[in-house]
């Protein structure tokens, strides 16, 4: 599954594939046109509550990832969206902040990626 993570105000490229916002809100001063947005999800996003006291701190970024992974496991409809699309071509996970390392994009990948990861159960 190719799932990739990248500023939305970065020049979109061929290669990101079906291209998905995964922030609450908007980024600032770009137009739909200049995105190439195609899918906003919006809920997918950290709670404001969430967002507002980690602030893109590191040092809360342990933490941060916890409470976020709870909260996607009550999304799973919205994972399972990006799944989807992921099994079709290459996905590129889109967010807003000037932070490349510490931000609720690389939280979702990895959250993707560890429960793909993770225990199947097959049937006998």
């Amino acid at each position: 599954m190719g799932i990739k993570v990248k500023r939305s105000y970065d020049e979109p490229e061929e290669s990101d594939g079906y291209r998905i916002l995964v922030d609450r809100l908007w980024p600032r001063g770009l137009t739909k046109g200049e995105a190439k947005v195609d899918l906003w999800l919006r809920e997918i996003g950290p709670s404001d509550r969430l967002r507002t006291w980690f602030g893109h701190d590191p040092k809360k970024w342990g933490e941060f990832e916890r409470h976020y992974f709870a909260e996607l496991d009550a999304k799973r409809t919205l994972v399972d969206q990006i799944v989807e699309h992921a099994k079709l071509g290459p996905v590129t996970l889109l967010f807003s902040t000037s932070d490349t390392t510490f931000n609720n994009a690389e939280a979702l990948k990895e959250y993707i990626e560890a429960r793909d990861k993770g225990p199947k159960i097959i049937a006998a």
